[in-house]
Order: structure tokens, then sequence, then C-alpha cells
């Protein structure tokens, strides 16, 4: 059993991706309960706050995904509270959260990443819609991917293959932010390296190898089971696997994350990881890539979630 008197894991939310947290939350909770620890799940709804006040969890593993989730607003409320947690702190969550600003970091040290423009839909729209796309094309060329700057799950994101394509593409990443990055489209491997931290400095876990059905790692193709492959360890060569792998440690390290992170990245015909983006809070679904990475580690899961926790409190809020 646990030294952890109790713990709280916090999953759903009000982001568009509250249905994936809840099954992360659900997951991590049915993962710990395996491994002895005593644990009590939660939204986060106005009871929150006098719940833990009146009962104060050991320590808090926040699966919630997009927005409070990951932009750091969660765990200031935490700090403010006083409650350890599992994760990266406010201020490096509100880097990483934002795609544009992680790849200006990421690069900074050295890392490859895609030539990209963001554009708030603001100036989309006065600057004049056609004259500015035509020009993304020009500069970047094709294909493009467009997705949100901010948010996870592939939601509003789409490949363009054609200028045609473009419009389109920007109106539906629109419906999900403000602000839409558009990054010329890396043609190659899909790989994603999480990252673990228990005490001893941040390792990488093996890289996951992703095949989607229908060559789109969309919303879809992540959360439904059988339409996407993959591969753990990824059927990569020693030489890039462990480029990868540093590529994901020096990002987690660059950003100033915390315990937990999962690097997404692209790995070209020659053989060279791009960075995509980083996740601070990892899905942990059953068709997630942070599970199947622990399990290729062979690890167990709920007990990686559990020392987490207990570094998370004995390291105090």
């Amino acid at each position: 059993m646990s030294d952890l008197g109790h713990v709280l894991v916090l999953a759903g939310g009000l982001s568009y991706e509250r249905e994936v947290s809840l099954r992360s939350g659900r997951r991590v909770s049915e993962a710990l309960q395996g491994a002895g620890v005593s644990v009590e799940t939660r939204d986060t709804d106005a009871s929150l706050v006098p719940s833990v006040l009146a009962n104060p969890p050991d320590a808090v593993f926040v699966t919630l995904h997009g927005g409070a989730g990951e932009d750091g607003a969660i765990r200031s409320v935490l700090e403010l509270l006083s409650i350890p947690y599992v994760g990266a702190d406010p201020d490096a969550c509100r880097v990483a959260f934002d795609k544009p600003t992680a790849k200006t970091v990421v690069r900074s040290v050295g890392l490859r990443t895609p030539d990209s423009v963001t554009l708030p839909k603001e100036t989309f729209h006065d600057l004049g819609a056609s004259a500015v796309l035509t020009r993304i094309v020009e500069r970047l060329g094709l294909p493009l991917f467009v997705k949100p700057s901010r948010g996870g799950s592939a939601l509003g994101a789409s490949i363009v293959r054609v200028a045609e394509e473009l419009p389109a593409a920007m109106v539906g990443c629109f419906a999900y932010g403000d602000t839409a990055l558009i990054e010329r489209c890396i043609k190659g491997v899909e790989v994603s390296v999480s990252v673990v931290d228990l005490g001893e400095g941040p390792v990488a876990l093996p890289p996951v190898e992703i095949v989607p059905d229908d060559g789109t790692y969309d919303y879809a193709a992540r959360y439904t089971a059988g339409h996407t492959e993959f591969f753990a360890p990824a059927r990569l060569s020693a030489e890039v696997s462990a480029a990868c792998s540093e590529m994901a440690v020096t990002a987690h390290t660059a950003l100033g994350l915390r315990d937990v992170s999962r690097t997404d990245l692209i790995v070209d015909e020659d053989g060279l990881p791009h960075f995509l983006e980083v996740n601070v809070a990892p899905g942990m679904t059953e068709t997630s890539l942070f599970p199947m990475a622990v399990e290729a580690a062979g690890e167990d899961f709920g007990t990686l979630c559990r020392v987490l926790l207990e570094q998370a409190a004995t390291r105090g809020a």
C-alpha cells in the first residue's frame, strides 16, 4: 500500500477536450487504485475549492486537457490553496501551451521545427483573407498543416494539400481558437516521445510511432480504437530513436517542464526529427501515447503515477 493518505485526480473541465479528460481521469484513477492508492476523482466546478480546503489531498494528479488544464490556470489555483500537484508549474505551462511560443523557445536552443506563420483571426480578416493566404502559400509552400495555436487532440487541425483547401482549413481552425498556426507540413514518420522525471532528471521513454489508417492523426484516429496502428517502441534505427529522445528531453528542459511531458515529432525522409509541439498534461486514455510508452519501457503505469504523486507530495506546493 502507498504511504499517501489520499490523492485527488482532476478530470473533465469545460474545454473542447472534456470527454478525453474524463477518460484520462478514469484510467489514472483505476491505475492508482490498483497500485494501492486511495483516490478521489473530481471535476472542476464551484465545489472544488471548498472541498479541497475541507479535506486537503496529499497531492493532485491533473488530467485536464486544453484550457485551464494546460495553460497554468488550475495549477495557479492549486498553488493558492497550497496543494502539491504532478506536473509543470503555471509559468512553464503558459509557455508550453502556446505552440508558437514553444516553437520559439525550442528553436532558440537549436531544435529543428517546421517554418510557420502565426495568424490571429482579426489580422486574417482585417488585411484581406485572400491576399494573406496567397502569400502564406508562396512563402511556406505546400502541403501545410493548420492548427489552433492553443489546444490539443487535433481539434481544428487539418492538412492543406492544395491552395484551394486553405480558406476552409482556416475557418475550421478558428472554430476552436482565435489564433492559427500554419506550418510547413513535413512528410515523414509521426513519433511521440514521453518524458518522465522521477527525481534524477528527465528521461525519455521509448518513442511511439503513429500510423493512422487514413494517413491523418485526427480526433477520431486518436481516440477510436482500431483507427490507428501504434508501434512502441517506434520502428526507427537506434540512431534516429536516440535523436528523437534527445529532442524531447531538450524541449522538456528548455521549456522548464517538470515530472511529465510528451513531445510530438515528425521524422523526415532523411531521418531528422522535427519538433511539432509539447504536451504538459499528456492523454492517459486507453489509446493514448503516454501509457503505451510506459508499457514499452517495461514499467507499471499505476506504479509510475503513484511515484509521481509521492514525489509531488514530498516537494510540496
